[in-house]
This record gives structure tokens, C-alpha cells and sequence, in this order.
């Protein structure tokens, strides 16, 4: 039996799940400044790596208190449309926006979770939600959920993180880019006396 063989016949540890993730992750960050494109593949990395059925990304429009949906991956379009997720009214996602994680055991029981019925009939059980933070302020969560009941440990509770962190400097990156480019395009409208988009 040669090494390769025996590679191929190991199973994979999670924690190998999760360096391949997070080396997707940093590879379509760097490589893409298109932030759906980019959110879209860590949330998807994420469901892999983590092996459950869902992950979700939300941005909080401050303006409404509301957190809007930026990236899904394995939730039915069904579940997603349960009603709108406002941080006033989400013990959850109070407790992540103030960069603690939240795990929850079982959602359908939880008085913390908002949505139990829409829950039950997704199958959801167990939830882990960590905070989305840009420049040190929490700007959204990052939520994954399971169809069993699951614990979730502290190598867990980084890797989301990690990847939650990333996703904040894919925001970033995209803001910043925007910024350049509303700026260029000002000063060459400007400059030719014409106000051109590129």
C-alpha cells in the first residue's frame, strides 16, 4: 500500500475541512471584488467544511434595525421567506451584534429564537451565530444551522469566526473599491468637463 493510497483511504479530519476552507475563502477574497460572488463562496465553503445543512449571512441595515439577507447557502426558499429578522426582536442576534457567539442547542424549544414553527418545518435543530464585524464594529451575523442536534466546539466557534472576519474584509474591500471608484470617476468628469462611468 503506497501513501497516497492510505491518504485516500484516512478520512478526513474537520479540522482538514477546514484549512481547505479557509484557504477557498482567501483565495476568492483576494481574487474578486465582486462582494455577492465573493459572500456567496464562504457561506457555500462553510456549509462543506462544517458539514451542515445551512449557513447564512446577514447585513444589519442600521437605518431599520433590520438584518438583510447577503448570501445563503442549503435553507429552502420557503424558510427564507418566514418574515424579516430584526435585531430588536432577536435575543440571538442582540447577544452576536454585541460580538458574542450564540449557540442554541435546539431552536425549536429555544425562547431566544425567533422563527420556531418555520424552524420545525425546515427540520432545523441546532444554530451557531457569530458576529460579522468590519474595522471592529459589527455590521452583521453569520448564522449555521443543522438538521440534528449538534454541539458545537470552540474549534468551531473560530473557524466561523475566522470566516465571518473574512467575509467583513470582503465588505470592506468592496466599499473601499466603490469609494475609488465613484473618486476616479468624479475627477475624470471633471477633468474632460463630462460626467463618464466606466
Amino acid at each position: 500500500m503506497t501513501t497516497e493510497q492510505n491518504a485516500e483511504d484516512t478520512p478526513k479530519k474537520p479540522h482538514e475541512d477546514y484549512y481547505t476552507a479557509l484557504y477557498q475563502a482567501a483565495l476568492t477574497i483576494s481574487s474578486s471584488l465582486e462582494l455577492d460572488q465573493v459572500l456567496q463562496s464562504v457561506v457555500t465553503c462553510i456549509t462543506d467544511a462544517m458539514k451542515v445543512q445551512g449557513c447564512t449571512l446577514r447585513l444589519l441595515d442600521t437605518a431599520t434595525g433590520h438584518l438583510n439577507l447577503s448570501a445563503v447557502c442549503g435553507l429552502s426558499g420557503g424558510y427564507l421567506a418566514k418574515g424579516p429578522v430584526d435585531v430588536v426582536n432577536s435575543p440571538i442576534d442582540q447577544e452576536a451584534i454585541k460580538g458574542t457567539p450564540v449557540y442554541i442547542p435546539d431552536v425549536r424549544v429555544d425562547a431566544r429564537f425567533h422563527y420556531k414553527e418555520a424552524a420545525r418545518q425546515e427540520g432545523l435543530v441546532s444554530v451557531l451565530c457569530v458576529p460579522l464585524e468590519v474595522r471592529g464594529e459589527a455590521t452583521g451575523v453569520m448564522r449555521v444551522y443543522t438538521k440534528e442536534l449538534r454541539e458545537f466546539h470552540e474549534n468551531d466557534v473560530q473557524f466561523l469566526s475566522v470566516l465571518a472576519s473574512l467575509a467583513g474584509l470582503a465588505i470592506e474591500n468592496a466599499r473601499l473599491y466603490e469609494s475609488l471608484k465613484s473618486s476616479y470617476d468624479g475627477v475624470m468628469g471633471a477633468f474632460w468637463g463630462t460626467n463618464i462611468t466606466l
